[in-house]
């Protein structure tokens, strides 16, 4: 083994520190366990699905600068789970000398959706048409001066999440309910599929890409319902999506895993919708499906170790457990029973003790030679198994 991966990480003092206690960072916590990596988690609720399974937990927010700090300060990495945290507190750690991944020049641009987009137009990478406004009110003169017309995609410039900060607005009226500060309003495009690739890189400059998927979106809710590996797509269009995924991951400079966001436009032109820089929905399937999933990949990469063969075993798609309507509450999992006797099913339940219409509450992933048979697995599962709450059950 050559130098550069000499650092021993396992069963030793090392400290992997992580931003986030959520579903994301519990299913990192199954391969730090794995491995045997001594685990910091800080995160603002005490119910976090991480607190079961780190070493230390620590009970704050993300946003508070001297939290961040005072976190950091004794752990050897730190990287996150989710965009919304301190970059201030970030930045100043990287300057006191800790190791940050991804690097806080990265998550500046795309934790601000309006400066993601700008980011891509500088770049040359292809993105749908978008105006950016510093407040909700100056949408209303674009559109009366007819430099905006319906329907457009209202984004939230900042913290979104989950099909939150995204509405598509189609009459005056929708824009009365939105958040006043900063968004974008981007064209609606009109696209043959969403689809999705998963970029790591480490320090060393190594980099691998996993196969396209293909998502399949709750029309209310804005949330993954289905992921499907392989996307069902034409190898041309699969190559274009990873060649311009790749052509992101370099630009923006990540370490670890960029889940990139795209369209297939109805001529098969590619473009980018928008991108996260850690283990994503879209690569769920992968924990069963895959050689190397992206969890252990993530942690790979931020270690700086050689990174895990990215290709399939076998066909996998991925369901989204997430509440039902009008059930809120303490949780429930109806027929889970009937979806164990399925063949190549795997449910991943994320520990969250309370439901509520559309909560992300776990996923099941399904397994088959046949993509074809795995996709009618799939929607058996999605019609058998239910999220709802004790009480209103």
């Amino acid at each position: 083994m050559s130098a550069k991966y000499e650092k021993n990480y396992f069963s030793s003092d090392f400290t992997l520190g992580i931003l986030g206690g959520g579903q994301l960072g519990k299913m990192l916590l199954y391969e730090t366990r794995k491995f045997d990596i001594r685990t910091k988690v800080l995160d603002a609720s005490d119910e976090a699905p991480c607190k079961i399974a780190c070493d230390q937990f620590v009970l704050g927010s993300l946003m508070d600068y001297d939290t961040v700090i005072d976190f950091g300060q004794d752990v050897d990495v730190l990287t996150i789970e989710i965009e919304n945290v301190n970059l201030d507190a970030l930045e100043q750690l990287e300057e006191n000398g800790k190791t940050v991944y991804p690097p806080t020049r990265a998550l500046r641009t795309i934790q601000n959706k309006a400066k993601q987009k700008l980011f891509y137009v500088d770049n040359g990478i292809p993105t749908a048409p978008f105006s950016r406004f510093a407040y909700k009110s100056e949408i209303n003169d674009s559109i009366a001066n007819g430099a905006l017309e319906f329907p457009f995609i209202w984004k939230a410039a900042q913290f979104g999440y989950d099909g939150q900060g995204v509405k598509v607005v189609r009459k005056l009226e929708d824009l009365e309910a939105l958040p006043t500060g900063e968004c974008i309003a981007e064209k609606m495009i009109d696209f043959k599929n969403e689809l999705a690739v998963i970029v790591c890189r480490n320090p060393n400059g190594e980099v691998r890409t996993y196969p396209v998927v293909e998502m399949e979106f709750h029309p209310e809710a804005n949330q993954v319902e289905y992921v499907i590996c392989p996307a069902r797509i034409d190898d041309k269009v699969a190559r274009k999506a990873q060649e311009i995924a790749l052509k992101v991951s370099e630009k923006i400079g990540h370490i670890g895993l960029l889940a990139v966001e795209l369209f297939q436009t109805q001529d098969d032109e590619i473009l980018v919708n928008e991108v996260a820089p850690r283990p994503h929905n879209s690569g769920h399937y992968s924990i069963e499906a895959s050689y190397t999933n992206q969890f252990e990949q993530h942690i790979r990469a931020i270690l700086n170790l050689p990174l895990g063969n990215t290709q399939s075993k076998v066909a996998g798609i991925m369901v989204n457990l997430v509440g039902a309507e009008n059930h809120t509450g303490e949780v429930l999992y109806e027929h889970m029973e009937e979806i164990l006797a399925l063949d190549g099913v795997t449910p991943h339940i994320y520990g969250k003790k309370q439901t509520r219409p559309f909560r992300k509450m776990g996923h099941v992933t399904i397994v088959n030679q046949d993509l074809a048979k795995a996709r009618e697995i799939a929607q058996q599962v999605k019609e058998t198994i239910k999220v709802i709450s004790k009480q209103d059950g």
